[in-house]
């Protein structure tokens, strides 16, 4: 099997000095270092004495306290409805096929659109036919926001465009199974949609993209990045979720491959 000539890492890193999240959302990394664990290993081997290891270190590790929803993930639709329209229950990120999520990419380049602006069918179509490809069951479609930008800024989380109810039918009417964006949320920024509740008062507008797998169940990958290193089409995208039992989501290690 020859390997692609690039392969681009996608994923963000999963810190806790970079902010990416609200407060009751943010990580904790607690770092264990070489000299911190000499004590354990003396436990672990009686008599060991500390000049008996090479530079008299033991090993280090990290203990993380963290949600499913923190760094880059992919969400399973147990994550946004416990049934879907026929009442059947939501899959867990445990449960999803496996082959959804090593496939060709799209990529669509939506850094243009300001701020919890909504991206529309003929946005999408627009999109398309300026990258010059048709959508293929299981195409792996991701989004290029303003949101990859902001990273590392206190706005990040209000960042980019969101897909709603009307672009992500759009999409998996055509078969596409698992979707991605550089921003916080697939939908738009929750403070964009706040504001609008204010002045409408409308259900309908409240995380009307992760809805929309009520009607047809998907999967959304959140915080990607680098992805204006991407072609638009023409690459690979790899992103297994983490096997966590019932999860609503799963962290992922995102790549793309091309050559």
């Amino acid at each position: 099997m020859q390997i692609p000539g690039n392969i681009v890492d996608i994923s963000m890193t999963l810190d806790d000095v970079i902010i990416v999240d609200p407060p009751a959302m943010r990580p904790s990394i607690k770092m264990m270092e070489h000299g911190d664990n000499l004590d354990r290993w003396r436990k672990l081997y009686p008599g060991l004495d500390t000049d008996d290891l090479p530079g008299g270190v033991a090993s280090a590790y990290e203990t993380i306290t963290l949600a499913t929803h923190n760094g880059t993930h992919v969400d399973a639709p147990k994550h946004y409805h416990p049934v879907d329209k026929n009442g059947d229950p939501m899959k867990g990120i445990d449960e999803m096929p496996l082959d959804w999520f090593m496939r060709p990419g799209v990529k669509f380049d939506f850094r243009h659109f300001a701020d919890g602006y909504l991206v529309t069918e003929a946005d999408i179509e627009a999109e398309l036919k300026r990258i010059g490809h048709e959508l293929q069951p299981y195409d792996i479609v991701l989004v290029n926001t303003s949101a990859a930008a902001a990273y590392g800024s206190d706005h990040y989380i209000d960042s980019g465009c969101g897909m709603g109810r009307e672009a992500t039918l759009y999409l998996t009417s055509r078969g596409v199974r698992v979707c991605g964006t550089d921003a916080w949320t697939w939908d738009a920024p929750f403070a964009h949609t706040a504001k609008l509740w204010e002045k409408t008062k409308d259900p309908s507008i409240i995380w009307e993209g992760h809805y929309a797998g009520i009607e047809e169940p998907y999967c959304q990958i959140e915080k990607l990045q680098n992805l204006e290193q991407l072609p638009d089409t023409g690459f690979v995208v790899t992103c297994f979720p983490c096997k966590i039992r019932g999860g609503t989501a799963g962290w992922t290690r995102a790549v793309a491959l091309f050559d």
